[in-house]
């Protein structure tokens, strides 16, 4: 299935909730996605990741699905940030234990605040949404799994394959793969 003109969404937890444990607080997340009329087309396996950030978290689960809506990448947001105030989600610290985050990785290959092969987060007052996702071409846990479902997609800033991303990505830096589930 290619994603081109295809919204891909990445989803992790490592911190029980209220739908449960991370795993499952993934099923019922995507669940809940298309309770809010967004079309849930593909999912990837559920990967076991090492957490980013603070030491001595749990490890996470992470998936990334492949998505579809007529929503603007904005409303799209909102309803993604109302799905984790549902799963317990509540202000913390960058990088810290979640009981849910949902990122928009790529919005139909829209290119909203690079500039020059970097994103732009000059502008002063609220972090803008920044497409394709600012640091999903370094992280493992985000493309490892999206190779699953969108194989042939390509970095619409970068130019870069997922394959290539994923091989420069793999065994560096944080968020490293441990298991599939």
């Amino acid at each position: 299935m290619r994603a081109c003109g295809k919204i891909l969404v990445g989803l992790g937890a490592n911190h029980p909730g209220p739908w449960g444990v991370p795993a499952a607080t993934l099923e019922r997340a995507l669940g809940e996605i298309e309770h809010v009329g967004i079309q849930v087309e593909a999912v990837s396996a559920f990967y076991e990741t090492s957490a980013v950030g603070r030491a001595r978290q749990p490890a996470y689960v992470n998936a990334v699905a492949l998505v579809d809506t007529n929503l603007s990448p904005e409303a799209l947001l909102r309803r993604l940030k109302e799905i984790e105030r549902r799963a317990g989600r509540r202000g913390g610290r960058p990088w810290g234990p979640r009981t849910l985050d949902i990122d928009i990785i790529d919005y139909k290959g829209l290119v909203r605040h690079w500039r020059a092969r970097q994103a732009d987060f000059s502008r002063a007052g609220p972090r803008p949404l920044v497409l394709p996702h600012p640091l999903m071409h370094e992280r493992p846990f985000v493309l490892r799994p999206l190779l699953d479902i969108a194989p042939d997609w390509r970095h619409p800033v970068l130019r870069r394959s997922a394959q290539a991303l994923w091989r420069e990505a793999e065994g560096k830096g944080q968020g490293q793969v441990i298991k599939r589930l």
